[in-house]
Parts: C-alpha cells; structure tokens; sequence
C-alpha cells in the first residue's frame, strides 16, 4: 500500500496538469468527468448528453463489457466479441462528450483532480462508477490460484483453462492426475457461480464429449461450493430449492454451508479439512468496491463500498458522486443488491442531479424501482423474481432472462450475433469454442 502511495505521489509531482481547457476549448464550461464505461457510468454519459457542460469519460479499457454474459464466453456460448461494445462509437453521437483510455491511480478531492499514468485531470463534477472486483475474504492463496469472473479477460482465462484441462486430460494416462485436470470447482452460490455451473456442464455432456471422445463425461466433476444455506440468497426459498434441484439433476454436486479455507496449487481445502484435488478453481464467492486511491479516507461499508446521500452524493464532497457497485445504497432499510438495473437507474438520476446543479438547484434522492431479478439455470430452465413478489421459474423464467439480457446488450450487431449463437446451441447443442480460441488468440497476438 505505502509503495502504491509513493507511485502516486511521484506522478502527482511529474505528470502535466490538464487544465479544464486542454482537451476542448470550452472557455469557462463546467467539466464532468466519470469514471468508469460500466452499466452506470455509460448511462450517466448517456443521459447529460444536452447539458451544459464538458463531459469526460474515463477508462481502462476503450470498450464496454456485458459482464452479464462473461459465463457464457468462459463456458463458448458467444465470441468475447460479442460482450464488448467499443466505447468511442457509443460516443459518437454525443455533443461535447470526449473518452481517454487511462488507467485512475488516485483522486484529489480537495483539489479536484483525478491523477492517470501520464497527466492529471482537473474536474468540476465528478461521478465514481468504477464498478467492482473479486472479493477474495481473506482466503489463503486464492488471489494467486483461483480464476475470477468480472472481467473479458478472466472469461478468456477460464475458457482456455477448461480447454487445455480437456486437452491434457485426452492424453493423461496417470488416473488421479485425470482425475484432478477433469474437477471444476465453483466458489460460490450466487447468479454468476449458478449460472456458470449449469452453462459448464452442458458444455461438458455437449461439445466437449463429442471432441473428446477418450473422456467419459461422467469423469468430469463439477462442484459448487457455497456458504450459505441455499443458493440464490436473494430470491424466495422455493426458486432456490428448485435451482439447486436442477444443478443437482445434472450432475452438479452442491456443498452447502461450507467454506474455502486454503486454495493452493491443484487443490483446495474446506474448512472441516476436506481437500478437494482440481485443476480449476474459480471464484464467485463475492465483489467489493473498486475504488481509484483517493487522498482523504472515505467512510466506507460492507465490501468497501463508498457511503452516499440519499441523493448518491459523498458525504463530505457534494460535487462527487458514487454509482454502481462502488456505492452503498440503502432502500426500505436495506442495503441493494449491486445488479445492473440499480447501476442503470443510479446512472439516470446522478445526470439529472448534475444538471440540477448545474441549474443552482438541489439534487434529488435516488429511488429505485425494483422490476426484479432473473438467473438462469440451464436450458429451459431458470428462475425469475419480478418486482419483488412475482415469483417465476422454468422455461418462462429461462426466455425471460434471454430477452432481457438481449434487450440490454449494446448494438444492433452483437444482439444478432449473441442471438444466433443462442439458437445454433438450442438447435445443434454445439459451440464453437474451438473456433472461438483460435480466432481471438490470433487477434490478441496482433
């Protein structure tokens, strides 16, 4: 950490100001800078597009990831391609509104200024939409050993992992090395561990059983391990007793009320002692706030998220906001669960907080409307919860869950895409992962 702040201190010290000026010659226009090209922070660009101000996107990446769908690159359902929505043409047709691809090492929020790799950036407003990353709860070695789940790049790792797995496994003649290369093992019960659960083991019983026809897929193993005492935590009892039926059916084993004490090399051990032999431990169990290192210390809650004003303002800096997964939002006295709808929502009322502001008035509270949540399970098979008392499950839930999370990907030629490969493994039960290793590994290399 004291390395990390002496980094940032030297560039602080080096790195050329950029005056309100630098980028566009606006004269006296207030500056808003976001950081952050996630659900909230796209729609907050979105939304302050006829205000009267500079707007500043920032971002590590110069694309847009639909982390929804991540399990479905990890598991060859669709192209990385196809999640990723460049940013630039997203902006394209917003007046005043510039992107800088940076990476934020630190923020100054008495001065104002937001400190990159190469210059530091002066604001006005500024809005925090960093999103998250993996929560690791302290676990030994899982940092280092387990593979996550929130960005393209973690997808790519986990496909290719799953491959070469299969690919050592074909000629492995030593029976528990076999063994340890065909054990998956999911840390944790929430949507994204379901989901890629059920999308890995009809991976296995399809395309992978017809290319690896020296591997009987009841060789495989997949496991789900979770603390809790049933799965989708925030959905009613009954839609997690059903969840957990349907993994079950198809192989997948479920430990309950279990934890993860170690994770090492090829191996992990529960905490009743239970070592599990795997060569593939990815991590669900849990997110935090991603937060740029700010100067001063800012009261934070659970999983480090940052507290907010009813109106998502930082409590002692009203000209800073906080949206996403980065802010800790209460609503009917409880915390919110961090789902894109929320970061969406988030997003439209801080844009109109700061033309509020900007017009001298005062910002508004955030009220989020919950229209529900929906995970799927396997095909035909999902689980809805709408508006917070309509429970759905099944085949309506699993078309339910297709057609919103189509709806919300960005551009008219990525849904098609996504849609086509949905149908070509409804139809075939066939994926071109094969296809899909090869194509972006040769992009990636050029």
């Amino acid at each position: 950490m004291a390395k990390s702040h002496n980094k940032v201190e030297k560039l602080n010290q080096k790195a050329p100001l950029i005056p309100l000026t630098t980028l566009c010659q606006t004269g006296s226009t207030p500056r808003i800078v976001i950081i952050g090209a996630g659900f909230a922070g796209l729609r907050t660009v979105r939304k302050l597009a006829k205000a009267k101000a500079e707007i500043l996107l920032i971002d590590r990446n110069n694309y847009h990831t639909f982390i929804p769908l991540l399990y479905q690159v990890a598991t060859g359902f669709v192209t990385p391609e196809t999640i990723a929505y460049p940013v630039r043409k997203y902006l394209r047709s917003l007046p005043n509104t510039y992107f800088i691809r940076a990476e934020v090492l630190g923020i100054d929020f008495v001065a104002k200024t937001i400190k990159t790799e190469n210059k530091r950036i002066i604001y006005d407003y500024l809005v925090l939409a960093t999103g998250s990353q993996a929560q690791f709860l302290g676990v030994d070695g899982a940092p280092q050993y387990s593979l996550s789940m929130r960005t393209l790049d973690d997808a790519v790792r986990l496909r290719d992992r799953i491959i070469g797995n299969f690919e050592r496994a074909s000629i492995c003649l030593n029976w528990e090395r076999r063994e340890q290369l065909l054990t998956f093992t999911i840390v944790g019960g929430g949507a994204t561990g379901v989901e890629l659960a059920g999308a890995l083991i009809e991976l296995i019983e399809g395309t992978l059983a017809k290319d690896y026809p020296a591997i009987d897929p009841k060789q495989v193993k997949v496991i789900l391990i979770h603390s809790g005492k049933r799965l989708l935590a925030d959905f009613p009892p009954h839609l997690s007793e059903y969840t957990a039926r349907q993994l079950r059916r198809r192989g997948v084993k479920i430990h309950f009320q279990t934890r993860v004490s170690w994770v090492m090399p090829g191996a992990i051990e529960l905490d009743d002692g239970t070592i599990i032999e795997t060569e593939a431990i990815i991590w669900t169990a849990g997110v935090e706030a991603n937060i740029p290192q700010p100067n001063d210390e800012l009261p934070t809650a659970k999983k480090d998220k940052v507290c907010v004003h009813s109106t998502l303002q930082l409590l002692n800096y009203p000209e800073v906001y906080a949206v996403g997964d980065v802010a800790y939002v209460k609503q009917n006295g409880e915390p919110l669960l961090g789902i894109a709808p929320e970061a969406l929502q988030q997003g439209t009322t801080v844009a109109r907080n700061l033309q509020r502001q900007l017009q001298g008035l005062p910002p508004q509270p955030f009220d989020y409307f919950n229209k529900g949540t929906a995970a799927i399970i396997v095909r035909n098979a999902g689980v809805a919860y709408l508006f917070g008392k309509i429970p759905l499950k099944g085949f309506f839930a699993w078309l339910l869950w297709l057609g919103i999370h189509l709806y919300y990907l960005p551009g008219l030629a990525n849904r098609l895409t996504v849609l086509g490969s949905w149908i070509r493994d409804y139809l075939t039960k066939e994926r071109a992962i094969r296809q899909f290793l090869a194509i972006y590994s040769s992009r990636s290399k050029s």
